[in-house]
């Protein structure tokens, strides 16, 4: 329990200071002190991540589905644009002194001759744009020339004052010199920009991640040849769906479109590899209805994912089955030309409901092919062991979000794709749907036609 507090709290102090570095750079350095700007995002920055609490925590507290689903968007999109927004900003921060001295140079290289020195004949044009716009946020408005001015024009004129929006906000002892205000204006011209850039780099990233995931899945075929099954088997095609995540985001709509898709791939038999839900079945059994229309030859067969278990898993299978679905709790049925088995997932351990290879693959006879559908890919050792010739797996996502492929590549055997373990081969998809934002960078979701190859062809 003090492990558990202990990293509550440091995930909890990671989190604001996170949230102090955005509001830092893309609030404070750029907006006028006490102006409308900042008083909005200052409450941005505080709403957005109790949106987010409150959308990865709603559904275990038990919060009405329609609660639930008014936090989800903004609250699962935020911890996206969040990730994003941060990678972007310390590029951003290499940049940053960067741009501050080609700005300096360039304004060095234009600055007016002094007092007493021979006009110059024309401005120099060695100033560039970025240049020019950083002096023109800090010129002071022309006006007549106060008297004591033209009574004595050798006096030289007060600097002006910068301006509210440029002044420095920390940091500044009193009785100390201020910059000058070209310095100030630079360094918010510099902000403004490495701000916006950044901002503009993570919604696009967002919103095209977004897009990927609500217009469905696509279709990725593989062939997979097996020593072991009959040449009238050759060709068999197994559509392969998993990690639909039906929730407070994604509902029946989504459902739709995969069965759609998995429908026009004309597919002799549907495997649903887990984790379809997240939610009980009273919030999302309408929108798992779709899945009754499911169209394969030898029909369409589910087994349980970790979801399934924070979701009620036993009213789960039972709603899917009354869906026309098949589950394959630690049990295997023969289809012509291979053994089909499936087992519970590793999570269902810890409700004294997890796999047993012993009860699905024991006592087959191990001259036939078999294929095993297992939520994760964790178990392949399991499966070498007992002389399963195909796994086919989900879970990972591919990562979902990158760079988080890289940790989901450390917790898994395979990440995504066809890799072979010994006499095992597995294949882990990448899902049809997403958990927690409904975004996928770098690991696009998908639907995958399985055509088994008899080598005996």
């Amino acid at each position: 329990m003090l492990v558990v507090l202990l990293v509550f709290v440091v995930v909890l102090a990671l989190l604001a200071a996170v949230h102090w570095y955005v509001w830092r750079r893309l609030v404070r350095d750029v907006t006028r002190p006490g102006g409308v700007a900042r008083r909005v995002g200052t409450v941005a920055l505080v709403v957005l991540p109790l949106l987010s609490v409150g959308a990865l925590t709603a559904g275990r507290a038990g919060a009405p589905f329609r609660l639930q689903q008014a936090v989800a968007w903004p609250g699962y999109l935020w911890l996206a644009l969040l990730l994003y927004v941060v990678l972007a900003l310390l590029v951003g921060e290499a940049v940053r002194p960067l741009l501050r001295r080609v700005l300096e140079r360039r304004a060095a290289s234009a600055r007016p001759v002094q007092a007493g020195s021979p006009a110059p004949v024309a401005a120099p044009k060695a100033a560039g744009a970025l240049a020019g716009a950083a002096q023109a946020a800090s010129a002071p408005v022309a006006g007549p020339a106060p008297a004591a001015t033209q009574a004595a024009p050798e006096a030289p004129a007060p600097a002006p004052e910068a301006p509210e929006s440029e002044a420095p906000e920390s940091g500044t002892v009193a009785g100390a010199a201020p910059a000058p205000a070209s310095a100030l204006s630079r360094r918010l011209f510099v902000s403004r920009v490495v701000g916006g850039a950044a901002a503009t780099a993570a919604l696009g990233t967002v919103g095209y991640g977004t897009y990927g995931v609500l217009r469905g899945p696509r279709v990725t075929r593989v062939t997979v040849p097996l020593a072991k099954l009959g040449r009238a088997a050759h060709g068999y095609r197994i559509a392969v769906v998993s990690d639909i995540h039906l929730g407070p985001v994604l509902g029946r709509a989504h459902t739709q479109r995969i069965v759609d898709a998995i429908n026009a791939t004309q597919p002799d038999l549907i495997a649903v590899v887990g984790d379809l839900v997240d939610g009980s079945v009273e919030d999302l059994g309408t929108a798992a209805e779709p899945l009754a229309r499911l169209r394969a030859r030898d029909g369409s067969f589910f087994v349980t994912g970790n979801h399934e278990y924070f979701s009620g898993a036993e009213e789960w299978v039972d709603h899917v089955r009354e869906l026309g679905l098949r589950p394959l709790r630690n049990e295997r049925v023969e289809i012509a030309g291979f053994d089909l088995a499936g087992v519970n997932d590793v999570a269902g351990e810890n409700y004294g409901d997890g796999p047993d290879f012993a009860a699905a693959l024991g006592d087959r006879d191990r001259a036939r092919a078999s294929v095993l559908l297992a939520h994760q890919p964790v178990v392949i050792h399991d499966a070498v062991r007992h002389g399963v010739d195909l796994q086919l797996s989900g879970h990972t996502h591919g990562g979902q979000l990158w760079p988080g492929n890289f940790l989901a590549d450390l917790a898994n055997p395979t990440l995504a794709g066809l890799e072979r373990y010994g006499d095992t081969q597995l294949y882990v998809s990448r899902g049809a749907g997403a958990w927690g934002p409904p975004v996928r960078v770098g690991a696009p979701s998908d639907i995958t036609l399985v055509e088994l190859a008899s080598k005996q062809a």
